[in-house]
């Protein structure tokens, strides 16, 4: 049995066309039905649908043999413990700080909002400033509006929901997109299974070579 773990939404709908090139296609659809394990056209082949910060522990303790999930829930998990073989190129987003459009420049000593704690602190320690970090887990744009945080570090795509609430982009920290992860454990006792799949897809994502 093979079973790859991954969040339903915008990752599950990006991440099919790529199953597909595996010869991975769900029979069951998340939308449709509540089972959060699906079977798909091969028998020995399951999704598990958890959600997106879960997915790195499924995979590292074996509950899962692989996973797709974003570089952004992997860092903070902390992946040394998985094999990240591909970069899917899914998904894509900007970390960034954002603070009031009015908001002073920030000092070398300040406080953040973010889910995002480890990456956050690691950025704010390159740049030399001293942040206080506070720990949120959603309606991270009320943290500067509220006098919580002089300014805030989540993932922004189109940027309207700052706008909306007063706020806009300051800092890129990073660039994020979906990767497939390996548990360790897997990749030696189903290799070939594994190694079948990670080729297959690779084979599909668009080509990095001028």
């Amino acid at each position: 049995m093979l079973t790859i773990a991954i969040s339903k939404g915008r990752i599950y709908e990006e991440a099919l066309p790529l199953l597909a090139a595996a010869d991975i296609i769900p029979i069951d659809d998340p939308k449709k039905c509540r089972k959060l394990i699906l079977d798909t056209n091969h028998p020995d082949v399951k999704l598990v649908i958890i959600r997106a910060t879960d997915v790195p522990t499924f995979v590292e303790y074996g509950a899962a043999d692989m996973g797709i999930a974003g570089k952004d829930v992997l860092i903070e998990h902390g992946a040394q413990s998985l094999y990240e073989p591909l970069d899917l190129g899914i998904s894509t987003c900007r970390l960034m700080t954002a603070a009031h459009k009015d908001a002073p420049p920030l000092g070398r000593r300040i406080r953040v909002a973010t889910k995002y704690v480890k990456t956050a602190q690691h950025y704010f320690s390159s740049q030399g400033i001293q942040a206080e970090i506070i720990k949120l887990y959603g309606s991270m744009e009320l943290a500067p509006l509220v006098g919580l945080a002089d300014c805030i570090v989540d993932l922004v795509d189109t940027g309207n929901t700052l706008k909306a609430n007063g706020l806009e982009p300051k800092d890129l920290i990073m660039t994020i997109s979906s990767r497939l992860i390996v548990n360790k454990a897997s990749m030696k006792m189903k290799h070939q299974q594994i190694q079948t799949v990670i080729e297959q897809i690779a084979s599909a994502l668009p080509s990095t070579t001028p």
